[in-house]
């Protein structure tokens, strides 16, 4: 399953850099890879939904609009930070435009809510894991309120935890006929 793959990938771009600019602060190079990871992550949130859709039951409609609002969210969210990490971190305080801010904030609103819907979701489906589902419905909104403050040991924090998510999510995703083997 590529989405497990993409998933993993995804988690570790954002529990790496976040690993290292606790240290280091943020540079160039974990600023890039952080700014790939929410492309890596779209297909990881398709596959989650997927494996989830069936035991959403009565809360299934609840459950479409919760994944559908995330996905848009990581969508819009996923093209500002690319642009924060890939393009603003290289110069040197930049003057947005009203607009251009209001985009960020609307990007950053509609991905926190719709991850902390999804994270309901899967909290009620059941199909995954506890912990790193609470850690993606906390971090993950955390993370896009804080994408514009300094980057504090505190952010690097959030960073490794909600990569860890991911990456324990994506782990998860272990394809139909490995399940159906073990059991």
């Amino acid at each position: 399953m590529l989405s497990r793959w993409f998933g993993l990938a995804a988690g570790l771009c954002v529990v790496l850099p976040g690993s290292v600019e606790a240290f280091t602060g943020e540079t160039a190079a974990t600023s890039f890879v952080v700014g790939v990871s929410p492309a890596l992550a779209l297909p990881l949130l398709v596959g989650l939904h997927l494996r989830q859709r069936a035991a959403s039951g009565a809360f299934g409609a609840f459950g479409e609009l919760a994944y559908t609002l995330n996905l848009v969210g990581l969508g819009l969210f996923g093209g500002a930070a690319f642009t924060l990490n890939m393009v603003l971190f290289h110069l040197d305080n930049p003057v947005l435009p009203a607009a251009t801010r209001f985009a960020f904030l609307g990007s950053a609103v509609v991905f926190a809510i719709g991850t902390i819907l999804f994270g309901v979701t899967m909290l009620r489906g059941g199909v995954y894991p506890k912990v790193p589902v609470v850690a993606y419905t906390v971090a993950f909104p955390l993370l896009a309120v804080a994408a514009r403050l300094p980057d504090t040991p505190v952010t690097s924090a959030v960073h490794v935890i909600a990569g860890g998510s991911l990456i324990w999510l994506a782990g998860t995703l272990v394809p139909e006929r490995q399940v159906a083997r073990t059991s």
